[in-house]
């Protein structure tokens, strides 16, 4: 990793790559799929828990290389419904990292100078009170900002957001407020995360780290009935650099028109 850094054609490369994004189509919503975090770990005779940490610490940096090419929101899978299965040990040194990274973005310069909106998409109800506690701290913090939306998927599966939003319309057709008639794309997707009014977008790239080729249940209604580009890569989360990820968008830039990254 130190050679590829320093090495002059590796940085002539991720500036072309750069200059050619910001010379391209936007790509506005990217989200992805953390993945590789524990094999990192066990590749490299790290715990566990140290390979979470670093990955973290992947997820701060590409939130500032979206602010670079102009990406509005990122969508970053950071806890699925499926995770609640990990041990005690496992899930408390999760939440309270996420706690702590919460916190530390509700306070950062960086967001508040950028004007980055920070929220959490899932069942966030189902996390503990002290993280639900700093999730709303951050969130109201950030409010007002509309630079970018940084969307973490917290408590999140993909199958059981569309059984809320069917749930919550069904409620909204027995009260009277709509007609069934009226339920159409628009009106299920205010009722997606989060029910606020801002709904997540249609994503324009998905991308998954660790090697998987799958999407794994997330996002299923805004990556499906568009032109949503998909990047499977091979390196584990926490290894996971800006020169993958420029690719990534470059990629999503250039579907279906014959160019290459």
């Amino acid at each position: 990793m130190s050679f590829i850094l320093r090495n002059p054609a590796y940085v002539f490369y991720e500036r072309l790559l750069k200059s050619r994004i910001l010379a391209g189509v936007p790509v506005e919503h990217v989200a992805i799929i953390q993945d590789g975090n524990r094999r990192y770990a066990r590749q490299n005779g790290l715990s566990r828990f140290l390979g979470h940490s670093l990955g973290a610490d992947t997820s701060e940096k590409v939130s500032d290389w979206c602010l670079e090419v102009g990406v509005k929101h990122l969508t970053l899978y950071t806890f699925s419904t499926e995770n609640f299965n990990r041990d005690e040990v496992e899930k408390r040194y999760l939440f309270d990292l996420i706690k702590n990274k919460f916190m530390e973005l509700g306070q950062s310069k960086k967001i508040h100078a950028n004007g980055v909106r920070v929220r959490a998409i899932g069942r966030v109800e189902m996390l503990p009170q002290d993280l639900q506690a700093q999730i709303s701290c951050t969130e109201e913090a950030t409010r007002n900002y509309k630079t970018m939306y940084l969307n973490v998927a917290l408590a999140y599966g993909g199958q059981r957001e569309l059984v809320d939003a069917a749930r919550s319309l069904a409620q909204q057709v027995s009260l009277g407020k709509i007609s069934a008639a009226e339920v159409d794309e628009n009106l299920i997707a205010s009722h997606l995360y989060p029910q606020d009014g801002t709904a997540v977008p249609k994503v324009d790239l998905i991308i998954r780290t660790g090697g998987d080729c799958r999407t794994s249940n997330f996002l299923p209604w805004q990556a499906n009935g568009n032109e949503c580009a998909a990047y499977f890569c091979a390196p584990y989360w926490p290894e996971f650099r800006k020169i993958d990820f420029l690719r990534a968008i470059r990629t999503a830039q250039t579907r279906g028109s014959g160019q290459q990254a």
